[in-house]
């Protein structure tokens, strides 16, 4: 959906409202706990933090690890971009380490967004800010990370929120592309990039879609030609596996050696036909769910559904073959007359009670990717386990997309991509005092403090006019 540049000024400002109250009292936070963001004074930008040149335990705090249980008054430490300890109090701290007191506050991972826009998506309405769908249907040769603009202002909203790691997902077609998995910090997508094909995307067809454009003889009015029909439910289905087909051929033709001409399209399918990475097929309805563990079944492929408005439908099949969703717009509205007001809300919770495997995505929207830890609140509003909500943004979201080597829970040996918070980054009235991005200790300014502190001067030299 694309905003106008009045509507997304006036989105703007209705967030800055809504989190005044938030970033006074994360002033007050930052004091009491001692802690300091790198910042620079008067900065109207965000300054992407040097690599970590030392080592850095935080002490003190409340530590939620996801996978090995909770941690109080723990200390993790963290060296060149890792985590080399995590413990209790008595956990060793290196000789010359910067030692951080978080005594009273909570540590856990960065959330990750396993569906997401940010970096290639910027102002809805103006078409060159906005790179995420490509001309024609099958573009599975398509690496977004490329694209991903290091300066994006939705990155510092974003990754404020709590969310750290996303996956730029590319749109349009039939076979979008490839997601990136990319970490909210750096310079150019270079250093931002995590992994480049992490995901195959695929778009299956609608069954209940009306069909769309004219089409009649040849030689209409104006002298144009007839539009081509409108391919059916099954022309459509047929295509995609008829694509895979070729594209299956030319990976065993260059496995026996053969000549062949290259072709990039092809090319890049091959981790996701060797089931090397997963091959995520949005669907939304019981038809387009069912159909498309059908035929992942039939093609051997790592399946991961995403969107999943109707999963809870198809729960016992996801359930018996083991298949993942990853759900979106958990908080909105019904999309059916007849659909109950929290069918949206309560989804997750009725996924969990039905033992199918899922993460909790955003909308796609860069916009609102800093609504993800709210997408989870809700769920938890709704009847699902808060340590389950939490691993749906964090643990579950990496293993479906194959980076839990790297980030989704607290470990040694993985990237020291975390959060230090007053509460769970799952609730509004939790404050994310600073966060760590590969052991970076990021600088924690964005577009919607800077017009908070820019707002608040003017009252303050209006209130001292006033006084005068």
């Amino acid at each position: 959906m694309a905003f106008t540049t009045t509507q997304q000024g006036s989105l703007i400002m209705h967030s800055i409202k809504h989190t005044a109250a938030r970033l006074a009292a994360l002033s007050l936070a930052i004091g009491a706990a001692g802690i300091m963001a790198p910042t620079v004074a008067h900065a109207q930008v965000v300054i992407p933090t040097a690599a970590q040149s030392q080592p850095v335990a935080l002490k003190g705090a409340t530590i939620h690890t996801v996978t090995k249980g909770t941690i109080t008054n723990g200390t993790i430490v963290m060296d060149r971009g890792k985590i080399i300890a995590i413990g209790g109090a008595e956990t060793e701290v290196p000789r010359g380490a910067k030692v951080v007191d978080v005594a009273g506050k909570h540590i856990y991972p960065g959330l990750i967004d396993a569906y997401s826009t940010v970096g290639i998506s910027e102002i809805g309405a103006v078409d060159m800010s906005n790179d995420v769908n490509e001309r024609g249907d099958f573009n599975p040769n398509v690496r977004p990370e490329v694209a991903v603009n290091a300066e994006s202002r939705h990155i510092g909203t974003t990754r404020n929120a709590g969310v750290l790691v996303a996956f730029a997902t590319p749109g349009g077609g039939v076979i979008s592309g490839l997601s990136s998995a990319i970490s909210l910090e750096g310079w150019t997508w270079e250093e931002m990039s995590m992994k480049g094909a992490a995901a195959l995307n695929v778009n299956w067809p609608d069954p209940n879609a009306r069909p769309r454009g004219q089409f009649g003889p040849p030689g209409g009015p104006g002298g144009r030609g007839a539009q081509a029909a409108p391919k059916t439910y099954a022309e459509q289905v047929e295509s995609i596996r008829n694509f895979f087909a070729e594209a299956r051929a030319y990976r065993d033709a260059l496995k026996s050696k053969q000549s062949v001409r290259t072709d990039s399209r092809y090319a890049a399918m091959i981790p996701a036909l060797n089931g090397e990475i997963p091959v995520v097929v949005a669907a939304e309805g019981v038809a387009q769910i069912n159909d498309a563990i059908t035929w992942g079944k039939e093609e051997g492929v790592k399946l991961v559904i995403r969107g999943g408005r109707d999963a809870i439908h198809v729960a016992p099949r996801l359930k018996a073959e083991q298949i993942p969703v990853i759900l979106t717009s958990t908080m909105s509205a019904p999309p059916r007359e007849d659909d109950g007001y929290d069918g949206a809300y309560s989804s997750p919770a009725a996924l969990f009670k039905a033992g199918v495997k899922f993460a909790i995505a955003g909308d796609g929207n860069a916009l609102y990717s800093y609504r993800l830890p709210w997408d989870a609140g809700v769920a938890v509003a709704f009847g699902l386990p808060e340590e389950e909500a939490l691993k749906a943004v964090t643990i579950n979201a990496a293993e479906f997309m194959g980076v839990a080597d790297k980030v989704g829970s607290l470990e040694v040996g993985k990237e020291a991509t975390l959060l230090i918070t007053t509460g769970t980054p799952l609730d509004m009235t939790s404050n994310i005092i600073q966060s760590y991005i590969q052991g970076r200790e990021i600088d924690m300014n964005d577009i919607q403090k800077q017009f908070f502190k820019k707002y608040m001067e003017k009252i303050n030299q209006q209130k001292k006019k006033i006084a005068s």
